[in-house]
């Protein structure tokens, strides 16, 4: 039996034994985070001082690549480096048997230089009768003419023979690469089963409609953003199931639900990506048991830890913010101290 756990890697095939030679649980390391606190600093650099073996659930959601201050520094080839370093450094903090749960929703403001420019025309507002056709049928029969010219020949303004042939946003985006949809589940998935781990279960979570945050809904037939993923990664090992964590209730509206509903946080006054509390709990309560050590490595205002000791579980939680530290740690010190009142 592994010392500090109840796993027994013996009890596994031989052949996955050999492929996993993961480091087993003993005495935190000199100079290794210790739980109940927030750490300033990068995931990266600080991912490797977790004692091995010790986490039972890493949930998180890291930035997702959407044009926030906070990521503004970011590429996406930054963005994408980030993410799968910061995922491989999670197989050995987790215990075997253990889970990597990570929020995230695909990116639906993509700048992609390849894509040829969206034709999109607001037919209701068109205040010229002059068509695409109208204008491609002049150049072709004029072809020395300017578009200044063809807008005289054609009786409409030069804004409108940019508009029919580049599409209807033209005058403040045409040196903008177009849009698109980028499906980012695929890159996740790939980046953890790289890391070692396996897919486990799949989440989604439907929030409130972001219609003041939509770029597009009133010029085109795009969705508005209402809903984000949960990924839950395996690493493999013993892993104790214990229908018991939740009621029956609870089984039925949302352990065994595949589509969770509950609102997003109506007020970020205190930091821009604040997720619900609802989010981690749920994965907590589902994922771990009392007195395990969760762990959130971009904990932001700290949701997770939050959530955490509100469920009896231990927390290490990593932020490279000062400003998000400060307000992490505020909003832990109010949690412990509401608890130590309830337990009175």
């Amino acid at each position: 039996m592994t010392e500090g756990t109840r796993h027994n890697p013996a009890r596994l095939p031989r052949e996955l034994q050999r492929k996993l030679a993961v480091t087993v649980v003993g005495a935190p390391r000199p100079g290794d985070l210790a739980p109940g606190q927030v750490h300033r600093g990068d995931a990266r650099a600080l991912l490797p001082r977790v004692t091995p073996g010790s986490v039972a659930l890493a949930v998180w959601s890291p930035p997702y690549f959407v044009g926030k201050d906070y990521e503004a520094h970011l590429t996406f080839e930054d963005w994408q480096s980030l993410l799968r370093n910061t995922i491989a450094l999670h197989f050995d903090v987790i215990r075997p048997g253990g889970f990597l749960a990570i929020n995230v929703a695909d990116i639906l403001c993509f700048k992609d230089p390849s894509m040829p420019r969206v034709q999109a025309e607001a037919a209701a507002r068109r205040r010229s009768r002059v068509t695409r056709d109208d204008v491609l049928r002049a150049a072709s029969s004029h072809p020395a003419l300017n578009r200044y010219q063809l807008a005289a020949l054609l009786g409409c303004s030069e804004q409108t023979i940019d508009r029919r042939l580049n599409g209807n946003n033209i005058r403040g985006g045409k040196y903008e690469s177009q849009t698109r949809v980028k499906i980012v589940g695929g890159l996740i998935e790939d980046w953890a089963l790289g890391a070692g781990f396996f897919t486990y279960d799949r989440r989604v979570w439907v929030k409130d409609p972001a219609w003041e945050n939509s770029r597009w809904s009133s010029l085109s037939y795009r969705a508005v953003d209402e809903f984000e993923y949960l990924y839950v990664f395996w690493k493999p090992g013993i892993t104790a199931v214990d229908r018991r964590r939740l009621t029956a209730q609870e089984w039925k509206e949302w352990g065994s639900r595949g589509v969770w509903h509950f609102p997003s946080v109506r007020a970020n006054r205190d930091h821009e990506s604040k997720f619900p509390l609802e989010l981690p709990r749920r994965a907590i309560r589902l994922l771990t048991d009392p007195g395990d050590l969760v762990l959130d490595c971009f904990l932001g205002s700290g949701t997770t830890a939050v959530a955490a000791l509100g469920e009896g579980r231990r927390f290490i939680g990593i932020e490279i913010s000062q400003r998000s530290c400060e307000l992490a740690r505020r909003r832990i010190a109010a949690a412990q101290s509401a608890g130590r009142k309830q337990r009175r």
